[in-house]
């Protein structure tokens, strides 16, 4: 057999033997790699919207690690615009689609994920108070499928109502916003009677449960002689603060509450964590469970930046003069 005819045949037989085991197969028997597809990354939404800052936060974090959307990742978007009938459903349908990771937000998001998964890394933010609602054993050592950080609403309420206080030194009467459907909202309440006496105020507490509720409440704050309203976070009144913050403004109430986007479009004062780094920092915890960390082996973590913003705008149209004390403090003042 001639040189040309013996390649001739070798050719032939690996012809033979791409058309039998095709391309794919061919590839792994010579130890090559295929094209790996994206991991797929669930994030249900309850309260911040999928055009907001913490939405592009969230996405910053994951382009700081080194994850570009569309080549290394997809992201599946879920929102509930604050209803929280909608909240397990979008947990299942994520959950169906087989993401590799869930990232939720606020306790109701956090624990219709882990209903919905039991096998899934979840990744919760906002979340007031992770043991105290049963999502992970303790900060430390999760255990289970859930991680991520903690913002100690609870904690903040004493200081938050100390600074209204400070910039309203007149103030005798505050109503308090809740909702009764908000898991960690009752120990918040209980929190804000025990810090009011020592105040010197009285609060009236006014409920609800849809933004068709907000008219209501402040009707029922106003004829209740209240001078300010102290706003308990919650991913429906976040969802629908624009709705929230001009009910206020027409009883011409001022409003207090832990997020600085409330300030932004009206509020009088807002004091607590950036939710900006607290969804950036989200993504850290979604590089690391991708890289192999088990989420009960990650531990929970606080916000580590707060931030103090007046809206000296507000003051001005409501008759307020804030002391130059807060103002020196704030982080921000909106003029």
């Amino acid at each position: 057999m001639t040189r040309r005819t013996a390649r001739r045949e070798f050719s032939r037989g690996v012809a033979a033997l791409v058309a039998c085991l095709g391309p794919i197969n061919l590839l792994r028997l010579a130890g090559a790699r295929e094209p790996a597809s994206p991991w797929r990354i669930g994030v249900l939404l309850v309260g911040p919207s999928l055009e907001g800052r913490e939405a592009q936060a969230f996405r910053q974090g994951l382009l700081d690690a080194g994850y570009a959307e569309g080549r290394d990742l997809v992201i599946e978007w879920r929102y509930a615009d604050g209803d929280y009938d909608k909240v397990s459903g979008l947990a299942i349908d994520l959950v169906q689609r087989h993401v590799d990771v869930l990232v939720s937000d606020g306790t109701v998001g956090t624990r219709a994920a882990r209903r919905a998964t039991s096998t899934i890394p979840i990744v919760m933010s906002l979340v007031s108070d992770p043991i105290g609602a049963g999502l992970v054993a303790n900060l430390a050592h999760p255990g289970g499928n859930v991680t991520g950080l903690t913002i100690m609403t609870n904690e903040l309420s004493a200081k938050q109502l100390q600074l209204l206080t400070e910039s309203m030194p007149r103030v005798a009467r505050v109503a308090v916003l809740w909702n009764p459907a908000t898991p960690y909202h009752p120990k918040a309440v209980e929190d804000l009677k025990a810090a009011a006496p020592s105040l010197g105020i009285k609060l009236i507490f006014v409920a609800a449960r849809a933004s068709e509720d907000f008219d209501t409440a402040i009707s029922t704050a106003s004829r209740g002689q209240a001078q300010a309203v102290y706003v308990i976070g919650d991913p429906l009144f976040y969802a629908h603060r624009t709705v929230l913050l001009k009910r206020a403004s027409k009883a011409r109430l001022p409003v207090i509450t832990g997020s600085r986007e409330y300030a932004s479009e009206g509020a009088l004062i807002s004091y607590g964590p950036n939710l900006d780094d607290v969804f950036r920092r989200s993504a850290g915890y979604v590089d690391k469970i991708l890289k192999g960390a088990k989420p009960g082996d990650l531990p929970v973590e606080r916000p580590t930046k707060f931030e103090l913003v007046v809206n000296l705008r507000t003051a001005r149209a409501l008759g307020i003069e804030i002391p130059q004390s807060i103002l020196l403090s704030a982080d921000e003042v909106i003029r």
